[in-house]
């Protein structure tokens, strides 16, 4: 007898398998697809061009487009070329291993900024009183702290004429036609969907791919009757503001926001290599040899730090949230308890998973902030180490009740062989019961990062994507559940909406957010391929703002 239940599954992973690794016949369909493309016309530009106020650091820095097009044009003219040469040194000194090499790289940086013989010495764009105290630095942190003023220089140059130049050129006016063309209308007819991946409070999450770039992302539909009902509408979007907010390697991007007749969709990065519960408890022995512990949990650091520096406490940090990417890379995800602090008001509101709640999440009416996430980091560093909860042992029964009253008065017990000091000095530390004595909250300086346990990661590196993950996930395999083992949601009955409900619907659903959009358009080589003089005639820019709308949809 056939198991129909098994060849569903078997079906929808190998058509989800063939999406994410392109045949020759998808790429034909794609390169027909793309030839139907085009920018809209720059005579369309000119409304748009009024109503933006181009600022240096989104246009040029955050925006990959704009970033692009930016060195671009920078490369056409000698001086500016040469400070982005500049900043280029620095940055490859910056990211150098420590060594030799980069001693000697720092010494070059010194002596391009001093007074010499050779035309250029120093820079143009550098001040001469900075040339002057290149020549007096003769430590390794005065060279360092020279160079990181020469740096500073140099971009303050860019901001200033260059940036202007650049405003008033044909690059400009490309960025424009682009923005244009991410401004486009989104809806669920710009992607194919392919097998659920799991479910959430409000809908299921699906794998989709993009028809026109072939870019694989998942999906989070958000059922509109069972939000209206279940009152998570206001829920619903400060996730999705949150995840608009973001830009960090280390926690998902939301690409886009739209909306159908039944559902609010989020269409966020596609993490295919499962999350690290899994790998904790589903792979070979529980637990993770320590090179991961440290690897994944460095990562996990900079992501929390870097909603905290937006004003932003994560509240529902654990292995269960943090995902892997293809090739090893992991991010938070699921921001549906995030909050954001609003004008220093206190929070007090419970929320959380239980075993990762701090102390003074789980008191009545004490209100909490930033070291909350920072407990729950020591509960899931010690559960990668352990395979267990630092509170609650593998499947050992226990009432909500007695587990709150562990994590109150209960002190952390190291009995796991594969704890070393450093892993169970940053869980003691990440685990303080009060969080002023907490690891990252003792003081405005208090950096998780430099704790002895990290002693092995280089952070800029890591930032800069330049570590080898230290486990990469089979690429063959579907790090999901079986189809039929995702429970379907029930019909939602009795539900209407009315107009304030259909304004809430057109706030949530924003098309394309930018910076995701924009690095896979240039991922994906679309980028390339639209602003190629020599397209092909029939496929070069379209003749109004409206042209690329129809083209695409």
């Amino acid at each position: 007898m056939v198991d129909m239940g098994g060849l569903d599954n078997l079906i929808a992973n190998t058509a989800y398998l063939q999406a994410r690794k392109p045949s020759d016949g998808d790429s034909k369909e794609l390169q027909r697809r793309r030839r139907s493309l085009a920018l809209p016309g720059r005579q369309g530009c000119a409304e748009l061009r009024r109503a933006l106020s181009p600022h240096f650091h989104s246009l040029c820095e955050q925006q990959p487009i704009g970033r692009r097009l930016f060195r671009d044009f920078l490369a056409t003219v000698p001086t500016y070329r040469e400070a982005v040469a500049f900043l280029e040194d620095v940055q490859s000194w910056e990211l150098a291993e420590e060594g030799s090499a980069k001693d000697s790289a720092l010494q070059g940086l010194v002596a391009a900024c001093a007074p010499g013989p050779a035309p250029g010495h120093p820079h143009p764009f550098l001040s001469p009183a900075l040339a002057t105290r290149c020549q007096a630095a003769t430590t390794e942190d005065e060279r360092a702290a020279v160079v990181a003023l020469a740096k500073a220089e140099a971009m303050a140059f860019l901001q200033e004429q260059p940036f202007r130049d650049f405003l008033a050129s044909p690059f400009y006016d490309k960025f424009l036609q682009w923005k244009l063309f991410e401004m486009q209308p989104v809806s669920d007819k710009y992607f194919t969907e392919f097998r659920v991946l799991g479910k959430g409070g409000f809908g299921e999450v699906c794998a989709v791919q993009v028809k026109n770039t072939g870019k694989m992302y998942a999906c989070k539909k958000l059922d509109k009757k069972r939000l209206k009902k279940k009152n998570g509408e206001k829920m619903a979007l400060l996730e999705k503001e949150i995840l608009e907010k973001v830009n960090s390697p280390f926690i998902v991007s939301l690409a886009y926001a739209f909306e159908n007749k039944s559902h609010l969709c989020l269409v966020m990065s596609l993490m295919n290599g499962g999350d690290l519960k899994f790998h904790i408890y589903s792979v070979g022995t529980r637990g993770l040899p320590m090179s991961r512990v440290v690897f994944y949990a460095a990562q996990m650091a900079c992501g929390v730090l870097h909603l905290h520096t937006l004003g932003i406490i994560y509240r529902d940090l654990k292995p269960e949230n943090v995902l892997l990417d293809d090739l090893g890379n992991c991010r938070l995800s699921d921001m549906g308890l995030a909050v954001q602090i609003q004008d220093g008001k206190p929070i007090t509101q419970r929320a959380g998973t239980n075993g990762y709640m701090a102390p003074e999440i789980l008191m009545e009416k004490v209100s909490y902030s930033y070291p909350v996430d920072w407990f729950a980091m020591g509960c899931s560093i010690y559960e990668m180490v352990a395979g267990r909860t630092p509170f609650k042992d593998y499947k050992e029964k226990i009432s909500k009740e007695d587990l709150k009253q562990r994590t109150l008065k209960e002190e952390v017990r190291f009995q796991h062989d594969n704890f070393t000091e450093e892993a169970k000095d940053i869980c003691r530390l990440f685990l303080a019961k009060k969080p002023e004595q907490r690891l990252g909250s003792r003081e405005k300086s208090d950096d998780p990062r430099k704790h002895p346990f990290f002693n092995t990661i280089n952070f800029a590196r890591l930032e800069a994507g330049l570590i080898e993950p230290p486990f990469v996930p089979d690429p063959s395999v579907v790090y999901a559940k079986d189809i039929a083992e995702i429970e379907d949601f029930s019909e939602v009955r009795g539900v209407e909406f009315d107009d304030k409900d259909k304004k809430f619907f057109q706030r949530f659903a924003t098309g394309a957010v930018p910076i995701a959009w924009q690095e896979e358009i240039i991922e994906t080589g679309l980028f390339e391929e639209l602003n190629d003089p020599n397209r092909p005639r029939g496929c070069g820019e379209g003749t109004s703002s409206k042209s690329s709308v129809c083209l695409l949809l």
